[in-house]
């Protein structure tokens, strides 16, 4: 059987992971082994935390509509019934939106989802 060298082959896949780790400290940035095993990390990492971020907005997006609303002596889950039952379809990223930018309009919001209740 022929013996396969893979000249360019290898270096072209080497290449594309050590740009893939430019940037990263010290060995990992410049030898192929510990450079690989860092991208695979790192980009498991970036997999997981494109999900992540999503849930991490939606927590931030229910503290803030909290806070607003026990400032009107109304719990989270009260408004969200009661807005629910109103008929109002926003979602809680403009919600928590309009709660910090236009105080004025999240207490008509409040009042909306009282009288529903």
């Amino acid at each position: 059987m022929a013996r396969v060298k893979r000249g360019n082959t290898r270096l072209k896949r080497r290449k594309k992971i050590l740009r893939l780790a430019k940037g990263y400290w010290g060995t990992k940035s410049k030898l192929h082994r510990a450079a690989k095993e860092q991208v695979m990390r790192s980009l498991a990492y970036a997999y997981r935390d494109r999900r992540q971020r999503k849930r991490d907005f939606r927590r931030l997006w229910i503290i803030r509509i909290n806070a607003a609303a026990r400032q009107f002596d109304m719990s989270y889950s009260q408004l969200m019934c009661g807005l629910k039952m109103a008929g109002v379809q926003l979602d809680r990223k403009v919600l928590s939106d309009i709660a910090i930018r236009d105080p004025k309009s999240f207490e008509t919001l409040v009042n909306t989802a009282r009288q529903a209740l």
